[in-house]
Formats: C-alpha cells, structure tokens, sequence
C-alpha cells in the first residue's frame, strides 16, 4: 500500500466476517487523543456511555444524555482512521418505540460519522434491533449485565449463573436473530460464554465473559490504570498510569514551590 493510499476503515460486515477467526481486539474512547491510540491497537472502538461515570463522575451511565455521545463521538471519530466506531445508545433513548430507536440511532449516526450504534438487551430488544437494521443502521448488541439496567438486575454483579443461564442465552440468540452483527457478553461464567460463542454465527466480543469469545473489550481507563482504587476482576491492568501521574504532578508541585519551574530552557529572553 503506498503512503497515499487511505486507509479503510473497517466496516460492521469485516467485523461480522471474523467470526471464529484472529480474536477481535475492542477498547473504549472518548476523546481524540485517546482514540488515536486505540485506533493503532484495535478493530473496534466503543464510544461507551460508560463516559458518564469515567470523565463526567456521574454514580452510573443513567444520567448519560444523546448530547454526551454526540460530542464525544465526535471528539472519538477525529481520532479514527482504521478502527470501527460504534456508539452506545443511552439510556431512555431507544426503549420506548423502534420508531423513538431509529431517530435516536440514525441522530447518532449523522451527526458523529460513526458506523454503528450498541444497545442493550436481548429478547424484548429483538423488534427493535430488527427495525433498526432493516432501516440500514448497523447495531451491536448486549446482554448479561447490562449496565443500563443495573438498579433492576441488583448491582453489577455475576449474570447467567445456573437456571439463569438460559434467559442470557435466549437473549443472544435473539439479538442474532434480529440482525445484530456483533453482540457483546458482560459478566458472565465462562463456561456460558464459551456456549454462547460457540452458538452464535456472529462474533461475541467478552467483557468478563471468558477467553473463548471472539473478542475482547475493555474500558481503555481501566486497563491503563487510571483508577488506582477500582479494579474488577475481569480488567488486566496493562500500565499503572494514576500512580505515574500522582507521581508527576507532585513533581511538577515541588518544582513550582522551589521556583525551579520555570528554568531558563523554559523562559523568553527580549529576543529569543
């Protein structure tokens, strides 16, 4: 490929098409310069409502507004040159009716660049997962935990285990059924999740769903180390980048007190 050839981006059916092949490999984003990194490690990239609790310090993604994924799926999209970008629906703007999802998800579409659009649940989102895409709106789906959900599941905690394991595969078939390219499975036991991706024709993409889906997904904050109080039990921390960071602005604290900040490579003369 020569250096003036552009670069494609990858579509919802490339992704669809991986099924059982090189295991997709997802983060989140939600800024540019965030989403430039991801964009040269991953195949997807998540403009996740999980923004509202990782930059905006809300309790969970309920508060989440169309407005806040609008504007960082921009900011995400201006970083993208390979990646696929799909955008989450929040919540309440896609439960009511197919007809509120279809102008809700194609506002998304528009008015970010984005490819396509991930909404959560399985069998009672069939209907509308089916309008969607019968309407040429690509969409991922959710199932197990559904975050959006939290206050009725009763916390973030372990779904699919014993005589609920059916309910979540029922729901994953569902969400293929209706068209979905991609689902992805949240919390589950590994065994369900191997079942599950072994079930569906299209790719499951893992979080805290075990090694035997067709892909992972991680919060890009979580996996940096961001956090240095919150770890789930399903985040590798690949870098410890809150503890570099305390580490450097008390550096940059000290400097400024001791006035050894700014030095004289850091200072204008009258004509330099």
């Amino acid at each position: 490929m020569s250096a003036s050839t552009p670069i494609r981006t990858l579509t919802p059916q490339a992704v669809k098409a991986q099924k059982g092949g090189a295991p997709l490999v997802c983060l989140t984003a939600y800024t540019t310069p965030v989403a430039r990194l991801a964009d040269a490690a991953c195949d997807i990239v998540l403009v996740g409502d999980s923004v509202g609790m990782v930059l905006h310090g809300l309790p969970s993604t309920l508060g989440v507004s169309m407005e806040m994924m609008i504007l960082h799926g921009q900011a995400v999209m201006r970083g993208i040159t390979r990646a696929l970008c799909v955008v989450d629906m929040p919540f309440g703007s896609y439960e009511e009716s197919p007809a509120q999802a279809f102008r809700n998800a194609s506002r998304l579409l528009a008015q970010t660049g984005a490819s396509a659009v991930k909404l959560e649940g399985g069998v009672h989102m069939k209907e509308t997962i089916a309008f969607l895409v019968a309407r040429g709106i690509p969409v991922m789906g959710h199932v197990g935990l559904t975050p959006q959900a939290v206050h009725a599941l009763g916390g973030y905690k372990v779904q699919g285990r014993d005589e609920d394991a059916q309910r979540v595969m029922d729901d994953a078939r569902a969400v293929q059924e209706a068209g979905a390219f991609a689902v992805v499975l949240e919390k589950l036991p590994r065994i369900l999740g191997e079942s599950i991706t072994q079930a569906l024709t299209i790719p499951t993409i893992g979080i805290g769903a075990g090694p035997e889906c067709d892909g992972q997904i991680l919060v890009i904050d979580d996996m940096l180390g961001l956090f240095a109080d919150f770890k789930p039990k399903f985040v590798k921390r690949y870098a410890h980048l809150a503890e570099q960071a305390e580490q450097a602005l008390a550096a940059y604290a000290q400097d400024v007190r001791a006035r050894a900040f700014p030095g004289p490579e850091h200072s204008f003369g009258e004509r330099s």
